[in-house]
């Protein structure tokens, strides 16, 4: 196992995490006080609105070129799966999307269509409109979806509490694509009942309030996701990596520094963990107790007597967003 020293130096520096550093200048530019119907906004994995006794849950993703021009059949799927996890994640359900797709020529396109074509029958969420550019000198795709929640059953990443359990859990069983080695691919190959029964264990987990805080495991990896959670909730934790869930085989930089099919980390009185643990264990993910949420603004990774400070947060940021609170 890789020392903790090595572990934090490679999370700190992989693009993943360290691409996320100017999100603040932009969101910086476009505060949401003052708007009534935003409930929560800035550090979200969705934005969440007001409307009536259930809020709408918004969010947008884009594919990221190196994607694109690696792999465009991926690169559809994934648009879709990246903005699902998002809602799923905010403790909701997806109700459809809308694209924004370039494209530079009719093979790119058809590539491109079926992978999309082929994440909407997946997880079941409709594509209802969106734009083409069908002459681009580029190719991209970008896709918005939106989701519904209770209010009262929203799940934030801004909300961890001190003394609550970090809660990993993930599918350990998928594969790295060799278009894309650093995205754990474990949907495509499942059936569409399962991928979705994933994704409503989120929902779950909400409406029983099992949570105070969950994001999903994006491309900053399993503990540089707990990082952005910290970071917006204004947080530390201590994490054991000996207790971090992974497959069989696969080395533990590379499993840190890998998007998940289906991971999500959450913040949980030490009452709910196992639980939140078992729900997930019945739609083919393991799932452990991994730290501790404090109130040091430190992520501090521990091996036996070895630790290492990931990020301590009174000076460095991951994405510098301040979430209104």
């Amino acid at each position: 196992m890789t020392d903790v020293r090595t572990l934090a130096d490679a999370i700190r520096s992989f693009p993943g995490v360290s691409r996320k550093s100017s999100i603040h200048k932009v969101v910086d530019m476009f505060p949401t006080d003052g708007f009534k119907a935003v409930v929560a906004a800035e550090g979200e994995d969705a934005a969440v609105l007001e409307n009536g006794n259930r809020c709408v849950l918004f969010a947008a993703d884009g594919i990221m070129q190196s994607l694109m021009e690696a792999d465009p059949y991926l690169a559809g799927y994934y648009a879709v799966l990246v903005n699902v996890n998002d809602i799923a994640a905010m403790g909701g359900r997806p109700l459809g999307m809308v694209d924004v797709i370039s494209v530079q020529n009719d093979d790119f396109n058809c590539d491109l269509l079926r992978g999309l074509k082929y994440g909407v029958e997946k997880f079941g969420v409709p594509l209802v409109g969106g734009h083409t550019h069908p002459d681009c000198d580029y190719n991209a795709i970008d896709i918005s979806i939106i989701g519904s929640v209770k209010k009262e059953d929203v799940l934030l990443s801004s909300t961890a509490r001190a003394g609550d359990d970090v809660v990993f859990v993930m599918d350990l069983d998928g594969r790295f694509p060799e278009s894309v080695p650093n995205s754990y691919d474990s949907t495509s190959m499942k059936s569409e009942e399962l991928v979705q029964a994933q994704m409503e264990a989120a929902a779950v987990v909400a409406e029983r309030h099992l949570a105070h805080a969950c994001k999903d495991m994006s491309n900053p990896g399993h503990v540089g996701t707990l990082g952005m959670m910290l970071e917006s909730s204004e947080k530390g934790a201590v994490v054991d990596v000996r207790k971090i869930p992974i497959p069989e085989g696969v080395d533990d930089i590379h499993w840190a520094t890998s998007y998940m099919g289906c991971g999500f980390v959450f913040s949980c009185d030490p009452k709910d963990s196992q639980e939140v643990i078992r729900i997930f264990s019945e739609v083919g993910c393991a799932g452990a107790v991994v730290g501790k949420v404090d109130d040091s603004r430190i992520l501090k990774l521990v091996d036996g007597d070895e630790e290492a400070v990931l990020f301590d947060f009174s000076k460095d940021i991951i994405t510098g967003v301040k979430v209104k609170k």
